[in-house]
């Protein structure tokens, strides 16, 4: 069974248009979630509006919107009054233009949505502004409507369908000079540069999401599980930063050997036996003492 569409509206293309829909390409179901619950009752909590001012429960009847004109002194809107800021791409997306999609600041995307036809009838259209697309090699720009909110959103052919994904606009990006003005130029040897090139020559890959593990996702499974079954969570030993400065080349050097990795891979594995090993004497030393004490 196909998931509830997001969005239903008209895909145009100048006179040729058809109905589509958008579907959420990505989805956050499978995360591992907590809940705040009551330590004594094992209940979980409800979150309450509280007014800051008097410290009272604020009940749903009495909520609204408000804008902030100055500290402390809001513009009350009303849902009605959103309802009347009407935009003409609130049910339409019509593609405004075609750019080359590696002009595309990767900066700017933001949430993808993958697009499909919405009926037989709407089929045949669909084929053809896709099949152009792929043609000629470009994305759509376009605009739509989410969530009361006007989006730019950027079209391109993938499989039977299309994906769109929303930009951001120009003012929600930070300007990258005030974090980078700062970074000096130091003197790099070509050397150091050569070797570093070997090293990324080493670990050349393809782009291949399926090799894409979410090892801490994996660890918290583990651990809930663990700990519903009632057994005890050992904490690891604080990992120790090193303390030896190593210089960039001796690094380069040994990162081209394959001694590096290795030996943190060593050092890891040692400490967390290590910590294993205490907490099974400690456990030992407690078991003895309650039989003593029996």
């Amino acid at each position: 069974m196909a998931p509830r569409a997001y969005w239903k509206g008209t895909l145009k293309l100048s006179l040729v248009s058809c109905p589509v829909v958008l579907y959420p390409a990505t989805t956050a179901a499978e995360k591992t979630r907590f809940h705040m619950i009551n330590r004594e009752t094992g209940n979980r909590l409800k979150q309450q509006m509280v007014d800051s001012e008097t410290g009272d429960v604020v009940e749903s009847n009495q909520k609204g919107r408000g804008y902030e004109l100055r500290k402390g002194k809001y513009v009350e809107i009303e849902p009605e009054e959103l309802e009347a800021v009407q935009i003409e791409s609130n049910h339409t997306i019509d593609i405004e233009s075609f750019v080359p999609s590696d002009e595309i600041d990767q900066r700017y995307l933001n949430h993808p949505y993958y697009i499909a036809p919405e009926g037989k009838a709407a089929v045949d259209a669909f084929a053809v502004i896709r099949d152009a697309m792929k043609d000629e090699g470009r994305v759509a720009l376009a605009k739509i409507v989410l969530t009361n909110r006007e989006h730019v959103i950027a079209i391109e052919p993938l499989g039977k369908g299309l994906l769109g994904t929303t930009l951001r606009y120009p003012y929600e990006l930070r300007d990258e000079d005030e974090f980078f003005d700062d970074i000096k130029t130091p003197k790099i040897t070509k050397d150091m540069v050569e070797l570093a090139g070997h090293i990324l020559r080493t670990k050349a890959a393809h782009f291949d999401p399926a090799k894409f593990k979410d090892e801490y996702e994996n660890a918290l499974k583990a651990l809930v599980k663990r700990k519903a079954s009632g057994k005890t969570i050992e904490l690891p030993e604080p990992e120790e930063k090193p303390s030896n400065v190593v210089s960039l080349m001796d690094a380069l050097k040994q990162s081209l050997k394959g001694r590096g990795g290795g030996k943190a891979r060593a050092k890891s594995h040692a400490r967390h036996a290590t910590g294993r090993q205490r907490a099974a004497k400690k456990m030992q030393r407690s078991a003895a003492g309650r039989r003593k004490a029996g």
